[in-house]
């Protein structure tokens, strides 16, 4: 019998618990992406999930054998979830979470047909949103930030990657990292941080000026708060596109950005192809986002150097873009990831529509998807060791799926609200759906 005297949290009577992983594997290439390592309830029985004190999970197995562990455990939470299905926590791979202003009568502009540099170059996009979020005080991208958090949580993600890029200044830049700082003690969601002050560039600038603007002035800015212990910032991005910052530019940044001790997790290949996942991955980059437009030889470059292909099924279906070649990089063993790619140009806070979306456009199949979503995007932030499958000593991340097959969670367009009965952070409970 196990000596724990007290347990976080107790889930029993689960009909599966999908574990993603059970080896501890932080990718799963190829065909091994859709093994899922299930566990299924016999019939008469029940499975169970224990998180022990220290919110990791401790035990998972039948009822009956998590209880002989655990019989003198007094639990602080126990859940009957009977007849219900339980996943990893979901992990959202890519976002731009911290931001005002309201970008709503864009969409009008897609609708009729306008591109997304189109609508740049008339003064939207993401120039409209930095003056937004330049004239906003700290308090109120807060508050956004965090309802937006408690939205995501709603959905079942656990862990999201969160970029800053709406200040194009190092005063603005420094604002938004520091707001997520803020959230992240009391955030339903764990949060990874991005310093993204290579959005875009900004008015009045040419692209080599605010590519020395990045190296020289706010990349060294955020160095600083960092060491001061005001920040903690895991990852750089560039956004490395025609008209923005080109290769030679996002490889310098991306450069000095690894050199400064950050991941590498950009923006590449998205409206045109440059060769941005080649030079990524002749970086080593951990990830690499949207890939609509990679090269043959990207791919292959990419499956050699193990970065991760983050894919941003909103993003495309709302620019109407070509689909990235999902099933090609699956193929040659690319680690394939999702994220919503939440923003004022794609508003979506919900991963299980990003997995049905990934799957009817991208054709990815079920099993596919949700190891993107966990287990995948987790790697992606070099989180997989704590995160992303449901194995003893894992954060105990969980989403019980309110049906005894796993699959409703994507089946079931956004019918998140109906399908997710709890979700869990830590082995602490911070969504349980209304009893109607």
């Amino acid at each position: 019998m196990a000596s724990l005297s007290e347990g976080r949290l107790l889930l029993r009577g689960a009909s599966q618990v999908v574990r993603v992983a059970s080896n501890g594997e932080r990718v799963k290439l190829k065909g091994a992406m859709s093994d899922l390592a299930i566990l299924q309830a016999e019939e008469g029985q029940g499975l169970s999930v224990a998180v022990d004190s220290q919110g990791r999970i401790a035990a998972v197995g039948t009822d009956a054998e998590v209880a002989s562990l655990y019989e003198e455990t007094t639990w602080e939470n126990v859940l009957d979830v009977t007849g219900m299905s339980v996943v990893p926590g979901l992990v959202d791979a890519h976002t731009h979470p911290v931001w005002a202003g309201d970008r709503v009568h864009e969409f009008a502009m897609k609708l009729a047909g306008a591109s997304y540099m189109e609508v740049h170059a008339a003064g939207g996009g993401i120039h409209f949103t930095v003056n937004a979020t330049k004239n906003a005080s700290q308090e109120d991208l807060l508050e956004l930030f965090e309802q937006r958090l408690q939205r995501m949580a709603r959905a079942g993600t656990t862990l999201v990657e969160c970029k800053s890029g709406y200040g194009l200044d190092t005063e603005t830049e420094l604002k938004m990292l520091r707001v997520m700082e803020l959230a992240r003690s009391h955030s339903p969601v764990s949060i990874s941080s991005t310093f993204c002050g290579a959005h875009a560039v900004p008015k009045g600038m040419t692209s080599e000026n605010a590519t020395r603007k990045v190296i020289e002035e706010m990349l060294p800015a955020v160095v600083h708060a960092v060491q001061q212990g005001q920040l903690k910032v895991d990852s750089a991005d560039v956004f490395c596109e025609k008209g923005v910052f080109d290769v030679a530019q996002s490889r310098r940044i991306m450069q000095a950005c690894k050199d400064a001790g950050f991941l590498l997790n950009f923006h590449a290949d998205e409206l045109t192809a440059l060769g941005g996942a080649e030079m990524g991955a002749s970086l080593g980059a951990e990830a690499m986002s949207h890939l609509e437009e990679v090269s043959p030889a990207g791919v292959s470059a990419m499956a050699e150097s193990g970065s991760v292909a983050v894919i941003l099924p909103t993003t495309a279906y709302i620019l109407r873009l070509p689909a990235p070649p999902v099933r090609a990089m699956i193929d040659q063993g690319v680690p394939v990831a999702l994220g919503t790619d939440f923003n004022p140009n794609a508003f979506c806070l919900s991963m299980p529509l990003v997995m049905h979306l990934a799957c009817v456009l991208f054709r990815m199949n079920l099993r596919e998807a949700l190891t993107a979503a966990t287990l995948h995007a987790a790697h992606s932030l070099r989180r997989a060791h704590d995160h992303g499958s449901i194995e003893v000593g894992k954060l105990g991340n969980l989403v019980v799926v309110d049906s005894p097959r796993w699959e409703h969670l994507v089946y079931q367009l956004g019918g998140t609200d109906d399908t997710i009965a709890h979700v869990v952070n830590q082995g602490r409970v911070v969504y349980s759906k209304e009893s109607m």
